[in-house]
């Protein structure tokens, strides 16, 4: 899978321009973790999280994406609106790079090459791939690390607004959920070898996280011809 990921990538930063329009820029904003351990609130950043986003224009209408996101995630029950976690009093924080690869779609047209202000609400969706430190909860509550990594996939939905702000910058907000196939994230679920003596919470309720922020990207490429797909 990782490797499907640095071929997009690829495809996205070093294809020539000669047929498409592309995008490169940055993500600024910050995260918030929904799971076992902490706070449930949906949009709620409590951490920074920076990165880089390239995309490729394939029509007015959509685009290929491809980012890598580093944060932290923490978790922290005293923070928990529901008691039973405050009185647990457990908390977490464990650093994650993602990386992300999809498709963008716009609500309506935005063609970078006719003049004037365009702006459109967009969605996105697509995979990511969460690499995270493993832990898990002592007896005593002690965060204790197991000294392994893993890799948390899942599915990105996020949904944001754009604008071009001069002929060669789009400025874009955007919140995005991602919803994983692990419940190994903030050390409710640990390894195998520490799963049945450390293991709490809803075992059937896999981790989500949140990304929240905005982006600038810096257009280049020739006019296209959006034709022949």
């Amino acid at each position: 899978m990782r490797y499907l990921f640095l071929i997009l990538l690829s495809v996205l930063l070093f294809q020539t321009a000669s047929s498409q329009i592309y995008e490169v820029g940055v993500f600024a904003g910050g995260s918030n973790f929904i799971g076992d351990v902490g706070a449930t609130n949906y949009i709620s950043p409590n951490q920074p999280a920076f990165g880089i986003i390239a995309k490729w224009n394939r029509s007015p209408r959509h685009a290929f994406r491809a980012s890598v996101i580093f944060s932290d995630l923490e978790g922290k029950d005293s923070k928990s609106d529901d008691p039973r976690r405050v009185q647990r009093d457990y908390e977490f924080n464990v650093g994650v790079l993602e990386l992300s690869a999809g498709m963008e779609f716009t609500f309506w047209d935005f063609d970078l090459h006719k003049p004037g202000l365009k702006s459109t609400p967009y969605l996105y969706t697509g995979i990511t791939m969460a690499n995270h430190d493993n832990y898990y909860f002592a007896t005593d509550g002690t965060y204790t690390s197991e000294n392994t990594k893993s890799w948390a996939y899942g599915i990105p939905m996020i949904l944001g607004y754009k604008a071009n702000i001069s002929h060669h910058l789009i400025l874009a907000a955007e919140v995005g959920a991602r919803y994983t196939f692990s419940d190994e994230l903030d050390g409710s679920v640990p390894d195998a070898r520490f799963r049945e003596q450390f293991s709490f919470g809803n075992t059937n309720s896999n981790d989500w996280y949140v990304f929240s922020g905005i982006t600038l990207t810096y257009t280049f490429g020739r006019k296209p011809c959006y034709c022949n797909f």
